[in-house]
């Protein structure tokens, strides 16, 4: 297997960044996936870093608040190794009250200063609004977020769950570097025109929940796998539950046998589909597990040809997957 730490990929071409080819999702850490324990959690990142994987992604909406302060902590003598990614947006009060969708040019700057002084950093590389503020033209934003750049307080923007639409309106006011957005086996839906336009604008992809949430590691049987404090038992995630979950886990059982004829877990195959999409895709899966970061390192070492790409579309065909990605759509920006 080639050393993860020279696997690097570039998100962006008007304003390149250089990430690992495999990031890490923080935001489990602190919040919505079962208990938290951050001194788990400091030793996955420690690890991470030593594997080469240094794109970390945050938000200040986890804990809300806690997991930037539990990055920034863990990071802070090793920063110049991190490609660090944060947002802002879906803005929470400290009680973990959610207020809404905040695009707002004045919220922008005063949520960078928090976002800078929690995580303890200088600068942030990349950052994202986590959500489009619909009441807000996303100019207004976008151009808050540029002002952000020119005062050294950000290198990088990028976009979160953005419509094709808003994506070129937002690029033509400062360069988008990043899209971040599901993606996975289970999740194709913006094949059909945002990767078409982000390829053509030049912007990387940073897909977020590349496992499905989980299921696609084949950790998840029953709603019984899942510690009853995990978000993902509550009806926000229909394909997690219920009917969605038992037909859902029959589309695993496909990828668990072509994995097996690989030699690698259905989950290191799910991440390894989601790295050959293209060399501007760097996935983000989260975890607060060594052992779960250690296996899907072990993704980039699975190589796949034409002939495993065709088998894993025909296992799993676009618009097999049972239940919508969350229960409440009406946040996305389609």
């Amino acid at each position: 297997m080639t050393s993860p730490v020279t696997q690097k990929r570039t998100l962006g071409t008007a304003s390149s960044l250089t990430v690992s080819a495999l990031g890490l999702g923080c935001m489990g850490m602190s919040e919505f996936y079962g208990t938290a324990d951050e001194q788990t959690a400091t030793a996955t990142i420690h690890r991470a870093l030593d594997l080469g994987v240094t794109f970390l992604d945050t938000a200040d909406m986890y804990g809300p608040f806690t997991n930037e302060q539990l990055v920034g902590a863990a990071i802070k003598d090793r920063r110049d190794e991190v490609q660090l990614a944060t947002k802002f947006g879906n803005e929470r009060l400290p009680d973990g009250t959610r207020v809404g969708v905040n695009g707002r040019p004045e919220y922008v700057r005063s949520a960078c200063d928090a976002s800078l002084s929690r995580l303890g950093v200088d600068h942030i590389d990349l950052y994202y609004q986590h959500r489009v503020d619909k009441s807000v033209p996303i100019e207004e934003t976008v151009g808050a977020m540029a002002e952000l750049v020119q005062a050294g307080k950000v290198g990088h923007l990028g976009l979160s769950e953005a419509s094709a639409a808003t994506i070129r309106r937002a690029h033509a006011v400062h360069p988008i570097t990043a899209l971040q957005t599901e993606y996975s086996l289970f999740t194709r839906d913006l094949e059909d025109e945002i990767l078409p336009t982000i390829r053509e604008l030049g912007i990387g992809l940073v897909p977020y929940s590349p496992l499905g949430r989980g299921i696609l590691t084949g950790a998840i049987t029953d709603e019984s796998s899942l510690a009853e404090d995990d978000s993902r038992r509550s009806a926000y995630f229909p394909r997690l539950n219920g009917e969605g979950l038992r037909a859902n886990l029959q589309l695993v059982d496909r990828i668990r046998e072509i994995a097996t004829e690989k030699g690698c877990t259905p989950g290191q195959l799910a991440l390894a589909w989601v790295l050959a999409q293209g060399d501007d895709v760097a996935p983000i899966p989260g975890t607060k597990r060594v052992a779960y970061l250690e296996e899907n390192v072990g993704a980039l070492g699975v190589p796949l040809d034409a002939d495993d790409l065709r088998r894993l579309d025909e296992a799993v065909p676009r618009g097999a997957v049972v239940g919508d990605r969350y229960g409440d759509m009406s946040t996305i920006d389609a």
